[in-house]
């Protein structure tokens, strides 16, 4: 019996990288639209590719883990002019590396995808509020109000949504 090309693991996960950096795109979009009615004026380019950030301290939480990775790494604190560039890798790649893994998980079927979707939005939204805070660089879920961790994991739940929709539909064509 032979298989389908790109039906293996590296074929998934290739597959789920590519529906990952679409589910990430659709929580950006989110969340600059979100940006916008609260009264952000940057467009959504200088926005997304976090143009603001100057050094660590303007860094996002991810940001910041990255940081840290690239000081245990160097064994030296990284430049501050490093800051913009670790904070748009490592938002990209924990996406990216999510939906990877999801696409392993998922195999080959495309049926359920909204499901597994609202399955992966969850999981990932929940790893920040351990990881990060493990790392020192966000509080505890516990300290955030209902409204913050609501609107989080909303745009968690695009991520998810839009990432399993996406890789059910490379699927069903890659088959």
């Amino acid at each position: 019996m032979s298989k389908a090309r790109g039906s293996g693991v590296v074929g998934r996960a290739v597959r789920g990288a590519i529906a990952g950096a679409i589910g990430t795109a659709a929580m950006d979009l989110l969340w600059y639209s979100r940006y916008r009615r609260g009264g952000g004026k940057d467009p959504f380019l200088r926005w997304e590719s976090a143009a603001a950030v100057e050094g660590w301290d303007d860094a996002s939480p991810p940001g910041r883990l990255g940081e840290k990775v690239e000081r245990i790494v160097t064994q030296r604190q990284p430049p501050e002019r490093w800051a913009r560039t670790t904070t748009n890798v490592v938002h990209w790649a924990t996406g990216i590396g999510w939906a990877a893994q999801y696409g392993v998980l998922a195999g080959r079927s495309s049926s359920h995808s909204v499901l597994r979707g609202l399955v992966l939005g969850p999981v990932v939204w929940l790893s920040g509020y351990v990881i990060l805070p493990l790392a020192g660089v966000y509080k505890p879920i516990w300290e955030y109000d209902a409204r913050t961790l609501g609107e989080d994991l909303s745009a968690h739940l695009v991520f998810g949504v839009t990432t399993g929709v996406t890789y059910a539909a490379l699927t069903r064509r890659g088959s």
